[in-house]
């Protein structure tokens, strides 16, 4: 089993102090928040790919890089970053051949129905005021997701004005970034 793999591991990780070289503050170091996409590919690639070590920033993850709701979990991690753990940027990174490119409302809950979640269930969550079209709906363009998610943060009437918030496209295969937001350029403009 997964588990029981983790934990053998865990204990010698421990005993040999492999943690030791992982060691660093709680705040840090660049002073950079990074939300990038899920993606097995990027957990290596992308820290590498922006010259980030451990310890260098506060990096979040979620289906897509996608931040949608003004007052959800990523952007309480961002306020709290910002505020509390010293963070003077914010930095979007999207990537091309996503998963979320690719969702489809209507088959992910179908598959739910298949695992067990019954119909009436889906559809209370209308009474709660959850579309879950739109809930679970990915994007047709990652640069524009991007740039979407770069503006609800910039907009976002808790996050400081002189907060750059930028937004990155990377190429899951070669690491590759391209620009579609630059918060320097943002900044100097206002």
């Amino acid at each position: 089993m997964l588990l029981d793999e983790m934990i053998v591991h865990n204990k010698k990780f421990v005993e040999n102090k492999d943690y030791e070289q992982y060691q660093t503050s709680k705040l840090p170091n660049k002073k950079l928040v990074v939300v990038s996409c899920m993606d097995t590919r990027l957990t290596e690639l992308l820290p590498q790919a922006m010259n980030l070590k451990n310890g260098d920033a506060k990096i979040l993850k979620t289906a897509g890089a996608i931040v949608s709701h003004p007052f959800g979990s990523i952007l309480r991690s961002i306020i709290v970053a910002i505020y509390e753990l010293n963070a003077h940027e914010v930095c979007i990174v999207g990537h091309h051949d996503c998963g979320m490119a690719h969702v489809n409302p209507a088959a992910t809950t179908q598959k739910m129905i298949e695992r067990g979640i019954s119909e009436e269930t889906i559809e209370s969550l209308d009474y709660v005021g959850i579309k879950i079209e739109d809930w679970l709906r990915g994007f047709d363009s990652v640069s524009e997701s991007v740039r979407q998610s770069v503006e609800v943060i910039r907009k976002h009437p808790l996050i400081p004005k002189d907060i750059p918030v930028h937004g990155l496209v990377i190429n899951p295969d070669t690491g590759a970034l391209d620009v579609i937001e630059n918060g320097y350029l943002e900044q100097a403009a206002k």
